[in-house]
């Protein structure tokens, strides 16, 4: 590793797919300690395109040539689920740091195998919400205890996705193989905001539906078949005492776009909010509470960037944290970061769910 910066290969970084240049080069531009050393995409054309919007300093059309190139310390894995496992364990396998979108694999199996893979190196998963400042903030007034005994929480979170209409470049989220559907995306992320506040999840009492199990492809005009929930309704239990009743739902406008985690305990009340269309992992939040509190630390980035506009601006705030958080672990040989273990917790979380649906019975 380089005396003072972090050098960074993006693989997936296309400038056409609009998420990582929206939250991953903005999220590194934004801190002095990082440099984007390289990105690889599928073709020799949009790599370089990519590198020369992004101010990468060496393409890819190669993703394994990226992880073996000796001027990359940490190499982010911003592709399609399916293609997770082969790039991460080989990116382990060379040594290198590992920063991976969730979920970081298509089953539990495969996480709990790269989870097992990480050895002593520092990872990162892309379960971003958490690190939040806001949420950072909603708990540290939770585990001091400033609302009293816990009484109850309330949460309702919306995502544009997962609705009547898509388009064909995001066929692959409806299908149950992809590994990337309703409930391993936007369930995956609001639960883990939960357990971020409120503690660990111990019981879960949940319901799903699928509400459109034809989906609309609006750019082609053809019809797929949905494989996967696209609803949630769920009772769970956390370690802090609270019980929390959740319900997410998906194919929502984006004007009418809603995150709220209400706390309640004998004391006072805490509440989050927010209102990015993509869901809670996107995007700022607010914290109130009828409690005094210090201000949420100001994010490191901004959230606007190269291809941040419309649908994706603020997609750099959370992402920067994550970041920010692997630097500071990087540098002081800490592991503090959530990274493939925290990715493989996440996984059987999501698995309890779907078993709680599937039988009826508390998991």
């Amino acid at each position: 590793m380089s005396s003072n910066q972090i050098r960074v290969g993006i693989i997936g970084a296309d400038t056409r797919a609009s998420w990582a240049g929206a939250s991953h080069v903005p999220a590194l531009a934004a801190q002095s300690q990082f440099t984007l050393a390289g990105v690889a995409t599928r073709h020799e054309e949009s790599a370089r395109r990519a590198a020369e919007t992004f101010g990468a300093k060496r393409w890819f059309a190669d993703p394994f040539a990226l992880i073996h190139d000796p001027s990359i310390d940490l190499v982010t894995v911003a592709v399609k689920v399916p293609a997770h496992r082969e790039l991460v364990l080989a990116a382990l396998a060379a040594n290198k740091a590992v920063y991976c979108e969730s979920p970081l694999g298509t089953t539990p199996a495969q996480t709990e195998e790269m989870a097992a893979s990480t050895g002593s190196l520092h990872t990162a998963i892309g379960l971003q919400g958490r690190q939040n400042p806001s949420v950072r903030r909603a708990a540290e007034v939770v585990t001091q205890g400033r609302l009293g005994p816990l009484l109850s929480a309330r949460v309702t979170a919306t995502t544009f996705g997962n609705g009547p209409e898509s388009v064909s470049a995001y066929e692959y989220f409806d299908k149950t193989a992809a590994g990337a559907g309703f409930l391993t995306i936007a369930a995956a992320h609001v639960l883990d905001v939960i357990e971020a506040v409120l503690g660990d999840i111990t019981e879960i009492d949940a319901r799903t539906e699928l509400l459109w199990p034809e989906v609309k492809l609006v750019d082609t005009g053809a019809t797929t078949v949905r494989e996967v929930p696209d609803h949630l309704d769920t009772i769970v239990k956390t370690s802090s005492g609270a019980p929390v009743g959740v319900q997410i739902l998906a194919g929502v406008p984006v004007p009418d776009a809603h995150f709220s985690l209400e706390v309640r305990g004998s004391d006072g009340w805490l509440k989050l909010t927010g209102k990015h269309p993509a869901g809670v992992q996107v995007g700022d939040l607010a914290l109130s509470s009828s409690v005094d509190f210090d201000p949420p630390d100001r994010p490191v980035a901004t959230g606007t960037g190269p291809t941040a506009a419309d649908i994706w601006t603020g997609a750099s705030i959370n992402v920067g944290e994550v970041y920010a958080s692997l630097a500071r672990d990087i540098t002081n040989g800490t592991h503090h970061t959530p990274g493939f273990q925290h990715a493989a917790h996440n996984s059987r979380l999501i698995a309890r769910v779907e078993q709680a649906a599937r039988t009826g019975v508390r998991s």
